[in-house]
């Protein structure tokens, strides 16, 4: 890794890592009988930037230190339990999935948290900081396996407002597709332009193009070529993919191949921010999302996604 690379990475680390709240948010992590949810909990206490809450079937004590680490019985189901204790109140957001499928965990979250509106559509993305430092979103990568157009409009619109609030920056989106402006004709690349227009119609203040191609949406040289005039191709930091396959596909490259270090599935939709772990998750891994969680609970519930 460069120096610039660890520079880029601490940099937005530390946004995360001491944003400013008057309360210390209260996380609960779901497998509180995992070694490494117990681990994660002693380095979330010993920062202090949240306050981790265990959620175990097992009595237990856990040594922080001089930190205190509070554990909550879960009962017959601590991943039920952990998303009561969001719901009412008693825990500002939860992390799981570390010793759960996302599956058991988007049910208990749906069913106790709650959408943010009735029927409203449940998503994710994943937050990508490259070895470069620069950082990008992508969605979805593991809940909707073939989006509607309203979906991907949908998804569009809240991986851009998770993006903005963890990069700081102003996200510039692109509707990804082996198409752009129309260069090949296919049901699929009709999806992602008419997405992009009623992504237009929605969120009006939000920079889109699509369809496009992601070299022309991430290359300048390539832009000027396929997309002259966009105000998105060649500079685009969210992207989003037309299904499921291209998006955990895509998330698992960029990770695996490109060295980039990734945080998700972040999920959104959800009333309170609850989001999921890989099953190969590592302890840093669980410390940096409950971090993330914890840091969207400093933004105006209403905002919250």
């Amino acid at each position: 890794m460069t120096c610039r690379s660890l520079s880029g990475r601490v940099v937005m680390l530390d946004r995360w890592f001491h944003a400013p709240a008057a309360l210390t948010p209260r996380v609960a992590l779901a497998d509180g009988d995992d070694s490494r949810a117990i681990a994660a909990a002693v380095a979330l206490a010993a920062r202090g930037v949240v306050e981790p809450i265990l959620v175990s079937q097992k009595p237990r004590e856990i040594d922080g230190g001089s930190a205190r680490i509070r554990v909550e019985d879960g009962g017959r189901d601590p991943l039920d339990r952990a998303m009561e204790m969001v719901a009412h109140g008693s825990a500002d957001a939860c992390v799981a999935g570390a010793s759960r499928t996302t599956g058991d965990v988007l049910r208990s979250a749906l069913r106790i948290v709650g959408a943010t509106e009735q029927g409203g559509l449940v998503s994710s993305s994943f937050f990508f900081i490259l070895p470069d430092g620069t950082t990008i979103g992508y969605a979805d990568c593991a809940v909707v396996p073939d989006p509607t157009t309203e979906q991907l409009a949908t998804i569009a619109i809240d991986t851009a407002d998770v993006y903005e609030h963890l990069a700081g920056q102003e996200p510039r989106v692109a509707m990804l597709s082996f198409s752009t402006h129309g260069s090949a004709k296919h049901e699929s690349a009709t999806k992602m332009r008419e997405a992009t227009e009623l992504i237009r119609k929605r969120a009006p203040h939000l920079a889109v193009d699509g369809e496009l191609q992601f070299d022309a949406a991430y290359v300048a040289d390539v832009a000027a070529a396929k997309a002259p005039g966009s105000a998105v191709a060649g500079r685009a930091n969210v992207f989003i993919f037309p299904d499921l396959d291209a998006g955990n596909i895509a998330y698992k490259i960029t990770e695996r191949l490109g060295g980039a270090r990734a945080f998700g599935p972040l999920l959104q939709g959800l009333k309170r921010p609850v989001h999921d772990l890989s099953r190969g998750c590592s302890v840093d891994d669980i410390v940096a999302v409950a971090t993330i969680a914890g840091f969207q609970t400093t933004r105006p519930k209403e905002n919250v996604t």
